[in-house]
């Protein structure tokens, strides 16, 4: 059984997105449905025939007719249409028959999964499919049912269980998984770019629809090799993001060797007992001295530590306002909401999260001292693409520098960028207008260094 995620994680998720959301202020994101035509759910097993199952039977419709187009192109054969159905379980009703791959209806709750031995596709309309919706938006079950039919992509491809079985190394779990991601971003992107019959995903609905991979990540401090992994928020996200710009040969072509992942176990029983968080003072004593290293040695003797300010509320530079942290131009100086904004943050998402802010000020700071406009439309992606790379600089010395990254601050870093846009900011305040774009222009300068940055 290909699942989705794990209820434990969706819950976790769930709530912590949510605590996110109602206590610090920021851009609403709109819910309003993917649907511009709907397809009738006669077909699903088990319907109740209402919007839910209407959703996820357009879903399931267009996601087809997707792979009916692409796949030749991609495996050079002709796609076969799922052979043992679509079933929607009603995981509240005891009485509920139970879909293939599974001995009762409520193994299906909080979940949706793609069963290789029926080749079909099951979902909880009762837990899963409603809270998806009230949290993420339509747009999320569009991309849930995308992943499931993933996993259908590669059964028909030649990667079965028993292929997985025979060579667990070569396709560990969590490979798979990072597979139907991607391809459930191939597929979002066609539907982004209009040319889904019944679909619509407008930039908005995408940012709250990833939430739902960032709910549905693994637990913290689960590892690589783990039964079931599935992969962190960033690996999740980076794969799904992979998939939307590059397509869906990216996706086919995925191996061990030429996929990293970040997620990993805790080193340390201090790491574990913490979740991997410091407080807001040690944080910043650590970050500080090394944000200075490393864009000392990126701008040369141009580079002017700034000076470190701390406010009691939003700071207030000339400009614009750049939210709870700010590089002051005039001043030189980072200035950052040390008894407001900032420890919220830390409180609800984690130390990381405030990193993250930090270092794209510093980045702010870098772009200033290489003589290009700290005001200018370029600026604000040239500074959340410098906290990557300084981030992505972390992790390369992990083990032989005082500061490190622990399990989970990646997805740190994803979350503060899909809910807010103070890290994509530029001096006047404006910034990088979706989550997408700051998650992407991050991981550029993860991945590929701060020289692709400016």
């Amino acid at each position: 059984m290909r699942s989705w995620g794990r209820l434990s994680a969706v819950l976790a998720g769930l709530l912590l997105v949510t605590a996110c959301a109602t206590a610090i202020p920021g851009e609403p994101m709109s819910a309003s449905g993917a649907l511009v035509g709907s397809v009738d759910p006669i077909f699903v097993q088990g319907t109740d025939g209402k919007d839910t199952d209407q959703l996820a039977a357009t879903a399931v419709t267009d996601v087809q007719e997707f792979w009916r187009q692409t796949f030749p192109a991609v495996f050079g054969k002709p796609w076969k249409d799922l052979s043992g159905g679509v079933f929607s379980v009603d995981t509240s009703d005891q009485k509920a028959k139970a879909p293939p791959c599974t001995q009762q209806a409520a193994d299906v709750e909080g979940n949706a999964f793609y069963c290789p031995q029926s080749d079909s596709v099951a979902w909880d309309r009762a837990a899963l499919l409603p809270v998806l919706r009230d949290r993420f938006g339509d747009a999320s079950v569009v991309l849930v049912l995308a992943h499931e039919l993933g996993h259908a992509v590669q059964s028909r491809s030649g990667l079965t269980p028993q292929a997985e079985r025979a060579d667990p190394e070569r396709y560990p779990t969590i490979l798979i998984e990072t597979m139907a991601d991607c391809y459930a971003g191939a597929f979002v992107r066609s539907v982004a770019e209009g040319k889904a019959q019944h679909l619509r995903i407008n930039p908005r609905q995408l940012d709250l629809a990833l939430g739902a991979l960032v709910s549905f990540r693994d637990p913290v401090g689960t590892t690589q090799s783990a039964a079931g992994a599935h992969g962190d928020a960033f690996d999740r996200v980076s794969a799904f993001q992979d998939g939307y710009g590059q397509g869906a040969k990216l996706c086919a072509g995925m191996t061990v060797q030429n996929r990293t992942f970040t997620q990993r176990g805790f080193t340390s029983q201090q790491d574990l007992a913490t979740g991997g968080n410091l407080k807001l003072v040690q944080l910043v004593s650590l970050l500080t001295p090394d944000l200075n290293n490393f864009f000392g040695q990126l701008v040369g003797t141009a580079w002017q530590a700034p000076a470190l300010k701390s406010t009691d509320v939003d700071p207030s530079c000339s400009g614009g306002t750049q939210g709870p942290v700010a590089y002051c131009v005039d001043q030189k100086a980072v200035a950052l909401n040390a008894n407001g904004t900032i420890p919220k943050l830390v409180a609800d998402i984690g130390d990381f999260a405030a990193g993250t802010l930090i270092a794209s000020r510093y980045g702010l700071a870098a772009v200033a001292a290489l003589g290009k406009p700290v005001d200018g439309p370029d600026a604000g992606k040239q500074a959340v693409c410098l906290a990557g790379a300084y981030t992505g600089s972390v992790l390369a010395r992990q083990g032989t520098a005082d500061v490190a990254l622990s399990p989970g601050d990646l997805d740190k870093s994803v979350q503060v960028l899909l809910g807010y846009d103070y890290a994509a900011r530029n001096s006047a305040g404006r910034a990088v207008p979706t989550g997408f774009e700051r998650v992407a222009a991050f991981r550029d300068g993860f991945s590929r260094g701060a020289k692709v940055c400016v």
